[in-house]
C-alpha cells in the first residue's frame, strides 16, 4: 500500500439519518470537475516544468530558477532519494489506481521511464540520474552501454537512505499495475532485484553500496562481537562495504524482497528476506550489551562510517531491526526471528534518557551516550551537537514490545494475511482538505509555499518553494477524494 494512502473511517453523521438519499453537498466542498481539473493542473504544471524529462527533486524555488536534491542541481538532473522521482512516481500510480485517470497513467509511465534511463548496468540506482549527454558519458547506464564497455564510468548501486529501493519499489508497484504487459519495465525490475540478490552477502546483510558482487570466501560467516580495543580517532577509511544498518539499509532491502516475492511469487526473494533476517540474528552483539551497531566490519565487530557515526551500539536503526524481525516472523512462523526481541527490550529501555529518547549512540562498554562536537570531537555532553544528524531519537520501545505480544500470541494462521486497501470514504474532513488544496493551487498549477533552499549558499534569499513531498500528498488526496464521490454516487 503507497505510503500516501489516507485511511479515514467515519461518514458525516447527517448521512446516516437520511436512509433513502444522500445529503447535499455543502455549499463549500468541492465538486469531482473542480477536483479533476485541480489534478490535471497540477499533474501538468509539474510534468511539464519541473521534471528533468520525467524524473524529480526535492525542491524548487517558486520561480523555478533553482533545483536541488541533496545538493543544488541543474535542470538535466533527477534524484533517487525520497522524496524524490521513485516517491513521486509512486503518487502517480496511486493516483491513477484511484481515478484510472489515463493522462496520470501516462506520467506515471514517463516517470518509470527515466529511471529505467537512470538504471546502471550494476543493477540499481545512484543517488540522481543525469540526462545530460556530457554527464552520461561518464556513467553506466543500462540504456547506454553493455557490460564490456563500463570501463571507468561510474557503476556503483547504493541502497543508502531508500535510494535504489524505492525506485524498483515503484517499478514492481507500476509492473503489477500493468498486468506485467510493458517488456521494458518487467524487465527492468527484475534485472534489478537479481542484482540485489547477488549482492547479499553471504551472511546475510547488504552493503550501502556495491559495484561488484561479493566473493563467498572472502566474507566468513560469524557472529557480532567486540573487538579488543577500538580507536577514538576517525580512520578516514572506506566504509561503504561494510554490513550496513544505517538509515534501516537492510531493513529496507527486507522489506523490498518481501514486496517482490508477493508480487513475483518467487521463493528467491522470500529466501533473500529470510536470510536479511539471519543477519539481524548475528548481528545482535551479547552480553552485557545485546543490541546492535550501525555498521560492521568483515570480523562483525562495530566500526566507524563517517567522521560522525562512532563504533557504538545504536539507539536508532536497533529500533526497525526490531520491527522487522516481528515483520519476519508474521511472514514465516519462524519463532527464531522474535528470540532476541525480548533482552533487547530490556536492554534498550535501561538506557532510555530522562525524557523518554535514545541516543543514537552509546559506547562500547559503558553504555555511557556519545555525541560530538561542533568540530567533530568524540563527547559524552549533548551541550555543542551537529544539527545536521539525529543525535538523538524517539522511543519506539513501548509500541515495539505490543507488537511483539500481539504477535507471539497470535494463532500462526492468522499471523499474516494480504492487505486490501481500505476505499475512501467521503468525509467532511476530506472534503475541507480538498478544498483548501484546490484553493492553494496558483494559476500556473502549482503549490506555493513558504520555505527555503538548503544549497544555494548563505546568500540565497528564497522564501517561496514548491515542494515534491507536498505535490504527490496533494495529488494522493484529490484523487481519494474522486474515488470517494465516485462511490458515493
Amino acid at each position: 500500500m503507497s505510503p500516501y494512502f489516507l485511511r479515514v473511517s467515519c461518514l458525516l453523521a447527517a448521512m446516516t439519518s437520511l436512509p433513502l438519499a444522500p445529503p447535499p453537498l455543502a455549499a463549500a466542498e468541492p465538486t469531482p470537475r473542480e477536483a479533476t481539473d485541480a489534478l490535471h493542473r497540477a499533474v501538468r504544471f509539474f510534468r511539464d516544468n519541473c521534471s528533468a524529462e520525467g524524473g524529480y527533486v526535492y525542491r524548487w524555488s517558486a520561480d523555478l530558477s533553482k533545483r536541488e536534491g541533496e545538493g543544488g542541481v541543474g535542470p538535466t538532473t533527477a534524484w533517487i532519494e525520497p522524496p524524490g522521482t521513485p516517491a513521486v512516481g509512486m503518487a502517480y500510480l496511486e493516483a491513477y489506481r484511484l481515478t484510472k485517470d489515463p493522462e496520470v497513467k501516462a506520467t506515471a509511465l514517463q516517470t518509470a521511464d527515466a529511471l529505467l534511463r537512470g538504471q546502471l548496468l550494476s543493477g540499481g540506482w545512484d543517488n540522481k540520474i543525469e540526462f545530460g549527454a556530457a554527464a552520461r558519458n561518464l556513467i553506466a547506464y543500462r540504456v547506454d552501454l553493455k557490460d564490456a564497455q563500463v570501463g571507468r564510468r561510474f557503476n556503483t548501486t547504493t541502497f543508502d537512505d531508500d535510494k535504489s529501493q524505492s525506485a524498483v519499489r515503484f517499478l514492481m508497484q507500476l509492473d503489477r499495475t500493468l498486468e506485467f504487459s510493458d517488456p521494458r519495465i518487467h524487465e527492468a525490475t527484475l534485472y534489478a532485484l537479481d542484482a540485489f540478490t547477488q549482492a547479499q552477502y553471504p551472511n546475510g546483510a547488504w552493503p550501502q553500496r556495491y559495484s561488484a558482487f561479493p566473493k563467498a570466501d572472502e566474507f566468513p560467516i560469524r557472529p557480532a562481537s567486540f573487538a579488543e580495543m577500538w580507536s577514538r580517532e576517525f580512520p578516514a577509511a572506506k566504509y561503504d562495504g561494510f554490513y550496513t544498518l544505517n538509515d534501516n539499509t537492510i531493513s529496507d532491502l527486507i522489506s523490498t524482497m518481501l514486496d517482490a516475492y508477493d508480487i513475483y511469487g518467487d521463493a528467491r526473494y522470500l529466501a533473500a528476506a529470510e536470510r536479511g533476517g539471519d543477519f539481524f540474528l548475528r548481528a545482535q552483539l551479547p552480553e552485557p550489551q545485546p543490541g546492535w551497531a550501525q555498521q560492521y566490519d568483515r570480523d562483525m565487530h562495530p566500526a566507524w562510517a563517517r567522521k560522525f557515526e562512532p563504533p557504538a551500539i545504536t539507539g536508532g536503526e536497533s529500533q526497525g531491526v526490531m520491527q522487522t524481525l516481528i515483520v519476519l516472523y508474521r511472514r514465516t512462523g519462524d519463532k527464531k526471528f522474535l528470540a532476541p526481541i525480548p533482552r533487547a527490550l530490556e536492554y534498550y529501555r535501561s538506557l532510555q534518557l530522562p525524557d523518554g529518547r535514545l541516543a543514537r549512540f552509546y559506547e562500547l562498554g559503558t553504555d555511557r551516550p556519545l555525541y560530538f562536537t561542533k568540530t567533530y570531537e568524540l563527547t559524552y555532553s549533548d551541550a555543542d551537537m551537529p544539527t545536521h544528524y539525529g543525535f538523538q531519537v524517539g522511543s519506539r520501545l513501548d509500541r515495539i514490545e505490543r507488537d511483539y505480544q500481539k504477535w507471539r500470541e497470535t494463532p500462526t494462521d492468522k499471523l499474516w494475511a494480504p492487505v486490501t486497501p481500505t476505499p475512501p470514504k467521503l468525509t467532511a474532513a476530506l472534503a475541507n482538505e480538498v478544498r483548501q488544496i484546490i484553493d492553494a493551487l496558483d494559476s500556473r498549477g502549482a503549490w506555493v509555499e513558504s520555505g527555503s533552499m538548503s544549497y544555494q549558499g548563505t546568500r540565497d534569499t528564497t522564501t517561496e518553494v514548491i515542494q515534491s513531498a507536498t505535490f504527490s500528498k496533494n495529488i494522493v488526496t484529490l484523487s481519494q477524494f474522486l474515488a470517494a464521490s465516485r462511490s458515493r454516487d
